[in-house]
């Protein structure tokens, strides 16, 4: 479990860096025997590219760095359970293990809304470790969007005033 929190720590500092430039802070970084071979954090907004999830930019890396689109006996570590699209990549890839942080009661494929990494019908089933970190991950998203709902608040309201003054 120790390993399991020092990587979940290393995707928490990735997911700052997607905060920093105004996108969702989700982090992901690849291990390979207890070494990181790639790691992403969201740019789907910055790349203007729905695919430019954590995990997928991660797995790319992990995959280029070993120069294999397999991943087998990797472990992925994802600061937010991943998508239905995130979880059909990762079964492509084999990857051996997803250890995630937060659940994501709205669109998590990893057991909150349905499990496709580990669908009897797929030909590749995934290891699930979920609730590492769970608190500080959840934190990162919720105090992300409560900040989020602060700001457009505020810009409405700044319009608003602007709009008034205007026809005064």
């Amino acid at each position: 479990m120790e390993q399991h929190k020092h990587w979940m720590k290393h995707a928490l500092t990735l997911a700052d860096k997607a905060e920093l430039i105004g996108e969702v802070p989700v982090g992901a970084c690849v291990v390979l025997n207890g070494e990181l071979i790639g790691e992403g954090y969201n740019t789907p907004i910055t790349d203007n590219d729905p695919s430019a999830h954590a995990e997928l930019r991660a797995v790319k890396a992990a995959a280029s760095q070993v120069q294999n689109y397999r991943l087998v006996d990797a472990t992925l570590y994802i600061t937010l359970e991943p998508c239905s699209m995130c979880a059909g990549m990762l079964v492509h890839a084999r990857v051996k293990r997803v250890v995630f942080g937060a659940k994501d009661a709205k669109t998590g494929a990893a057991g909150s809304v349905m499990n496709l990494l580990q669908h009897s019908a797929l030909n590749h089933q995934i290891e699930i470790v979920s609730g590492v970190l769970a608190d500080e991950c959840a934190h990162k998203l919720s105090d992300f969007f409560r900040k989020r709902r602060r700001e457009i608040k505020a810009a409405k309201k700044a319009q608003k005033l602007k709009e008034n003054s205007e026809s005064d």
